[in-house]
């Protein structure tokens, strides 16, 4: 699925977030320490190599809803921009800062003139984060932010399933 509102092309898609060698950021679901774990946070440290997380050593914890920037080491990309989403439940409010997390990583990409980033979906695996619920705030977030953005000409969400895309489709087909 393919949307266009200003300049900005947003797109959902199925896929693997350490194959998107097309784009010059993704977007690690990390945790607080910045190291590798279960989920995106594994696959995009096994992808990187162990230079990602010597590097992010430096700048860890963080928050929940906080976003720090990485060099991309092994990946195909330029970035790797690290949020910490909330725990369902726990890290209240989590709409607050799950939208946090967008807001932050989506200001990191301006500030360094990325043209093109990946999301996943943040929280949603093992934090607990209902899809539907966090799929909404993540499309009113993006949508609250775009008019700032001036770089940015490609945001894509890559869902690992097939029921996670049709969510964001479905969730996303409202901006249209």
């Amino acid at each position: 699925m393919q949307l266009h509102i200003d300049d900005i092309t947003l797109e959902c898609l199925q896929g693997n977030i350490v194959r998107q060698d097309e784009i010059e950021a993704i977007v690690n679901a990390a945790n607080a320490w910045l190291q590798t774990g279960g989920g995106v946070a594994g696959a995009i440290h096994q992808a990187a190599g162990p230079g990602l997380a010597k590097e992010c050593a430096a700048q860890a914890p963080i928050q929940p809803g906080e976003a720090v920037i990485s060099s991309a080491h092994n990946l195909p990309n330029r970035y790797v921009i690290h949020c910490l989403g909330p725990v369902y439940g726990k890290d209240i409010p989590e709409d607050q800062i799950l939208a946090d997390c967008y807001t932050n990583a989506l200001n990191i990409a301006e500030q360094r003139q990325i043209i093109s980033i990946a999301f996943p979906a943040i929280s949603t695996g093992a934090f607990g984060y209902p899809i539907e619920e966090a799929t909404k705030i993540c499309r009113d977030t993006v949508k609250r932010i775009i008019p700032e953005l001036s770089s940015l000409q490609l945001i894509r969400f890559v869902l690992f399933s097939e029921q996670d895309l049709e969510v964001y489709k479905n969730t996303f087909q409202d901006l249209s």
